[in-house]
């Protein structure tokens, strides 16, 4: 399975993570990519050697440091990128916008429950100040074992969710994917066989705590994408959700919980270890291929079977 150089990739927030991995994925598979990212100055000196090796492989690469959630910014970055790859040429659009507000509904209730770290230090005759600081520390080393005596995460008890935080939140990650779709549209620059992708997960159905306005991003994403499926389908332009397993990437250790979220994800994947971003990019190059022409509207897990299992390792 090999694209053309004349077949293009737009990927927004390609400078890491599932953006970064679906735009080395593709680039080895032939195809040209445009990456549009946010990053700071100071993040750049990191970035730029992986954006490196995609063109030491071959691969015709620009890359856009701007604001993907900005339609000025937009046309800015079409216009610029239009004369350079030509009309109907985008094979593969990505959304893979991280920004979002990560911050609880209301504040936690306080609970006198003692831990089980200190009902086993209580047991063994050992400090339960000393057990539970080794504890954790074994556990930020990623002993995921050390889950259920682990401290519970923390969470802000000053700052909480207002309809604003849901607004930005629900519009980066999700319905901006549609100003996107319809601007290369207009412009004819979509291949007459294109794959628009977007990337959701299991907050789509399960609740965690700091994750509301995310979740209800990664819904309305669902929602849009389905309808860009139908209403885009007469054009040749077919629209998937990727819901990826738990992966650690740096969007996913922003969110609170991070690592306990992680280490109750690989307790129960069948396969041992964690979802990768590259898991996700090889999905990603064959969903663009030809022969998966005829999936449209889906929701695709991928995630080793994370959620299917109920057992813990």
């Amino acid at each position: 399975m090999t694209f053309s150089a004349e077949q293009w990739a737009v990927i927004l927030g390609g400078s890491s993570g599932f953006g970064l991995a679906t735009a080395k994925r593709l680039g080895a598979l032939g195809m040209s990519v445009c990456a549009v990212h946010r990053d700071r100055r100071a993040m750049l000196a990191k970035i730029e050697p992986e954006f490196e090796k995609i063109r030491a492989g071959g691969t015709k690469l620009v890359t856009m440091n701007t604001d993907a959630l900005d339609a000025e910014k937009r046309r800015e970055v079409l216009d610029e990128l239009a004369p350079a790859m030509g009309s109907g040429r985008v094979r593969v659009l990505l959304h893979s916008v991280a920004f979002g507000n990560l911050k609880l509904l209301v504040s936690e209730a306080k609970t006198a429950r003692k831990s089980a770290a200190a009902e086993l230090a209580g047991k063994v005759g050992v400090d339960a100040a000393q057990l539970q600081k080794a504890i954790d520390e074994l556990f930020a080393a990623g002993s995921s074992q050390a889950l259920g005596l682990a401290s519970a995460p923390e969470y802000s008890d000053k700052h909480f969710l207002d309809e604003e935080d849901f607004s930005r939140t629900i519009h980066a990650m999700g319905t901006s994917l549609l100003g996107w779709v319809q601007e290369l549209f207009a412009r004819g620059l979509f291949a007459s066989d294109a794959r628009v992708f977007g990337l959701t997960s299991e907050g789509n159905e399960v609740a965690w705590k700091g994750y509301a306005a995310v979740a209800a991003a990664k819904v309305s994403l669902e929602s849009l994408a389905r309808s860009i499926a139908v209403e885009f389908a007469p054009y040749g332009i077919r629209c998937n959700v990727i819901q990826a397993g738990i992966t650690h990437t740096p969007a996913q250790d922003a969110i609170p919980g991070s690592a306990h979220m992680r280490a109750q994800a690989l307790s129960r994947n069948p396969m041992g270890r964690l979802t990768t971003p590259e898991d996700v990019a090889n999905v990603i190059g064959l969903l663009a291929s030809d022969e998966a022409g005829w999936i449209n509207g889906e929701v695709i897990r991928v995630d080793g079977g994370e959620h299917i299992s109920g057992a813990s390792s």
